[in-house]
């Protein structure tokens, strides 16, 4: 049976702010002063979409930890510098977040700290004010399910009534495994094809999201009927 969409579920970097440029591109730069050359390509790979704790310990296993530890805060030095000045919601979230009717959350790898920063800073913050969940409260971020559940949980909505927005693969992965539904947003870095498969429709301008869950919602109600 097809549970009725109860909470949307809202990754935040990527999918609420056009975050993850900024940090592909210092991961890029860091990473060349620090011994570890990467591509574009294989930062969105290995970094984006997983939590703070992941990324660093894939940088401390190829690079040590001091240079870890180097990595880490010239790479939030750097970030909050360019967030300051460039950073962006993504095109046409403020117009979704403004007709949203169903319940919403947004469940991140990144810290509460960073959050309040990136989210108050392009004034997406009250939209979800008291609803926003970290990967820093649960034992594994993505692509495990915890963080996912642990949003679902504290918002009192069973995971099969629930519908993510993300935009990485780990990210996908996190709701498939949590066993929601999942909407792929491919109008950032990510390749559709990392995003395609089961639960998942993949879709590349925000504006069609309300559409996306009405379809949604409709396809639960006619499958109950049947």
């Amino acid at each position: 049976m097809i549970t009725p969409i109860e909470l949307v579920i809202f990754d935040c970097d990527g999918v609420l702010i056009d975050s993850e440029r900024i940090a592909v591109r210092v991961h890029v730069a860091v990473g060349a002063e620090l011994g570890w050359p990467l591509t574009e390509t294989e930062v969105i790979d290995k970094f984006i979409g997983r939590s703070i704790v992941s990324n660093a310990e894939q940088i401390t296993a190829r690079v040590g930890q001091r240079r870890a530890t180097h990595w880490l805060e010239r790479f939030e030095q750097l970030h909050r510098a360019a967030v300051d000045a460039e950073l962006t919601p993504v095109d046409g979230i403020l117009e979704v977040l403004d007709t949203l009717t169903l319940p919403s959350c947004v469940a991140s790898g990144g810290s509460h700290d960073t959050m309040r920063h990136t989210l108050g800073h392009t004034g997406i913050y009250p939209y979800f004010e008291g609803r926003i969940f970290s990967a820093s409260e649960v034992a594994h971020g993505k692509p495990a399910p915890d963080l996912f559940l642990h949003a679902a949980e504290q918002m009192g909505v069973h995971p099969s009534a629930c519908i993510v927005v993300e935009d990485s693969k780990y990210g996908i992965q996190a709701a498939r495994a949590a066993g929601m539904r999942a909407l792929g947003y491919t109008g950032g870095l990510t390749p559709a094809q990392w995003l395609e498969g089961p639960n998942t429709t993949v879709f590349e301008d925000m504006r069609k999201l309300p559409t996306l869950l009405a379809k949604a919602s409709r396809l639960t109600a006619s499958r109950r009927a049947t």
